[in-house]
């Protein structure tokens, strides 16, 4: 009893301690939407989309889900494969229509699978936006855009975010489409889901309702209103004209951000969650595509040796990984013990997901803002503690421990 006394005591002086205009400052912009395969219904929806208007976040404002793009970038690549109009297995120079190959494993061709599971011994070190007006063959022509592999050659996994443009470059030559119409063709439209790349297709109403996106020292990180259209919303090098009319397809898709800039809100999100839960049933990919899928997954959990202890990107399969606290993989975001599938995101201060159980289709799809930069170099689920507060709650509000 007198623990829990002087426990009080604390708490009501820290609570004096506090500025009274922190203690009303609203939580940062999060909204959290749980579904299965016939519904939709928000748990979390808080905080202000934008600090400078006070207007409050609702369940589908558009966000930047940042490295989620990476798993709608390869549910596109499916569907064209679908299409006839690309092999996974192809050397994707013969899409590119130039020569790619890393200088630490000259002659051995990389393929839009070993791109879209990071097996392409590809780095980030050398950057990886390049601007409209500026070469991508250039770009991979930087030695510090590859990492050396070792004696054998072959590259292991290492996530990095170069290997995007080069997927979405290369679908756009295979089918002569500009990579944001190919998404909007192949995976948004079809499920009935409004969204967009960099604000590129997004009409004016979607605009406004933009979560604008803070660091965790409160500074505007990304899509405040003054950045929005008629601004200029993808890379552009110095001189060159933001004008996407003259662009031609298959030479530089990094403009689009495919390895981060899908803008969506999570009601709409969550219907590619829900596609994700039917795929052996709603027909969005066909068998064989599937059969890529699933097994692009369990063969690189497969491959992973069992000793070793991996915390992040456990499975890294087509633009999707699992998450399951099961040897050797330490990834349970949820605490719940049940393995989930799809993508983390973390960028300019914004935290998100899109996880599904395949067992029984239930998942969510969020967003939360304002959180601290990670300590290493991944964007582990579990790693950020207010990431997994949030999910706490969320599973608290659906009425599951």
């Amino acid at each position: 009893m007198m623990r829990g006394m002087i426990r009080r005591i604390i708490a009501a002086l820290a609570l004096s301690a506090t500025p009274a205009a922190a203690q009303d400052a609203p939580p940062p912009a999060s909204v959290v939407v749980a579904f299965d395969r016939e519904r939709i219904h928000p748990l979390i929806v808080e905080g202000l989309a934008n600090k400078a208007s006070g207007r409050p976040v609702e369940a589908n404002d558009p966000v930047r889900i940042a490295s989620i793009s990476k798993l709608i970038m390869a549910l596109t690549t499916l569907r064209l494969m679908d299409e006839g109009k690309v092999d996974l297995d192809r050397d994707v120079s013969d899409y590119l229509g130039w020569q790619l190959q890393s200088p630490y494993n000259p002659g051995k061709p990389i393929t839009l699978a070993h791109l879209l599971m990071h097996r392409a011994g590809l780095s980030d070190r050398a950057g990886y936006i390049i601007p409209l007006g500026e070469s991508l063959q250039a770009k991979l022509a930087d030695p510090a855009a590859w990492r050396d592999t070792g004696p054998q050659g072959v590259p292991s996994f290492e996530y990095t975010n170069l290997g995007a443009p080069l997927v979405a470059t290369a679908l756009e030559a295979a089918s002569g489409e500009r990579y944001d119409r190919l998404v909007e063709r192949l995976v948004f439209k079809p499920l009935g889901v409004t969204a967009c790349l960099n604000w590129v297709g997004c009409d004016a109403g979607m605009q406004a309702r933009a979560v604008t996106l803070y660091r965790h020292t409160g500074e505007v990180a990304r899509d405040d209103p003054a950045e929005m259209p008629p601004a200029c919303t993808i890379p552009v090098a110095e001189g060159q004209g933001c004008d996407l009319d003259s662009y031609v397809p298959g030479t530089n898709a990094s403009i689009f951000s495919p390895q981060g800039g899908v803008r969506i809100g999570m009601m709409d999100l969550a219907k590619i969650g829900q596609t994700l839960a039917g795929l052996e049933r709603n027909g969005f990919l066909s068998n064989r595509a599937l059969e890529e899928w699933l097994y692009a997954m369990i063969n690189a959990a497969n491959d992973l040796p069992p000793e070793q202890s991996l915390p992040d990107f456990c499975g890294y399969g087509l633009g999707t990984y699992g998450l399951i606290d099961a040897p050797p993989c330490r990834d349970d975001l949820f605490g719940d013990g049940r393995e989930r599938i799809g993508h983390g995101g973390e960028a300019y201060g914004l935290r998100s997901g899109l996880w599904v159980s395949m067992e029984d289709g239930q998942g969510v799809a969020y967003f939360t803002t304002e959180v601290p930069p990670p300590e290493g170099e991944v964007e582990t689920a579990a790693a950020d503690p207010r990431e997994t507060a949030l999910m706490a709650r969320a599973l608290g509000a659906a009425g599951k421990p």
